[in-house]
């Protein structure tokens, strides 16, 4: 096996007087428990591998390295299907999850999926840590982030929750959509009498999805659909609620697929980049 990797990454300050505690606590608002990790294990160095101060301002352009020698995933390397990754820098990549897998395993000593995948192409290149930011349901396809550190961890999750990441589905529902364009604004909440499944209900949580229609079909319609929030199985639960389920998604009433997958991609996602500050967007053609 090849070696890990210690050093993650290198960042360049990009102001006169900032500190490296100004920069991870206010600037990245990194997790108190990484930070601190951090500020223990000296693990902000220059070049040559001496530890910064960690509140000495420093000048614009001084050149940071990051280590995180004891930063691992737990998830079982599997080389079970290829990885096509779409982007990857230092910090995230993100790849295609086919619609026949799950995202993650629920114990981390299984395998077969996604992120066992993702785990083994990371350790090919040395890495040792991968981390979803985002996932999909089994059936659904399309585009999944993976932190490749801690720090880009906590700020990819910071930015699901402040709803800083766009993220755009195709999907083609049943039944012929009257309305070209519209907005889904049901809260969602558990469904009590089954273990999984979800419903619209006044005591759920607020749930924001917009649509356009690209293309209708005699018995379909194909839509664009964009996430204000992120619920569990949110297009999936709107659609049906309105009377044109997901292709493929039999537990909220959709029509049968030959191959039992859902009609559901998730298609693209932009944000700015946390660490280059660049407009990124990833999108499967």
């Amino acid at each position: 096996m090849m070696e890990k990797l210690n050093t993650v990454f290198r960042y360049q300050i990009n102001r006169d007087g900032l500190t490296v505690e100004e920069l991870l606590r206010d600037d990245w608002k990194a997790g108190k428990k990484t930070v601190h990790q951090m500020r223990m294990d000296k693990a902000v160095t220059d070049t040559a591998g001496q530890p910064f101060e960690w509140r000495t301002p420093l000048e614009a352009g001084t050149e940071l390295v990051f280590h995180f020698k004891d930063a691992v995933s737990s998830y079982k390397p599997d080389d079970h299907a290829d990885v096509s990754v779409l982007f990857e820098d230092e910090h995230l990549l993100a790849a295609l999850k086919p619609a026949d897998i799950a995202t993650h395993p629920d114990e981390h000593d299984e395998g077969g999926t996604f992120m066992n995948a993702i785990m083994a192409y990371v350790e090919r290149s040395g890495g040792a840590y991968a981390e979803h930011i985002n996932r999909l349901d089994k059936g659904t396809a399309g585009i999944v982030l993976v932190a490749k550190h801690p720090i880009a961890k906590a700020l990819f999750d910071r930015m699901i929750e402040e709803r800083a990441i766009t993220r755009i589905y195709h999907a083609e529902v049943d039944g012929r959509l009257k309305r070209m364009r519209g907005t889904l604004q049901y809260p969602i909440g558990r469904d009590r009498h089954h273990p999984t499944r979800r419903r619209v209900s006044p005591g759920g949580q607020d749930a924001i999805t917009r649509y356009r229609v690209i293309e209708r079909n005699d018995e379909s319609t194909v839509v664009e659909a964009s996430l204000e929030t992120g619920r569990t199985h949110q297009i999936r639960v709107h659609f049906s609620h309105i009377g044109h389920p997901v292709k493929g998604d039999t537990l909220y009433g959709g029509s049968e697929t030959e191959d039992g997958n859902y009609r559901l991609v998730a298609k693209k996602v932009s944000f700015k980049h946390p660490f280059t500050e660049e407009q990124t967007t990833i999108e499967v053609i």
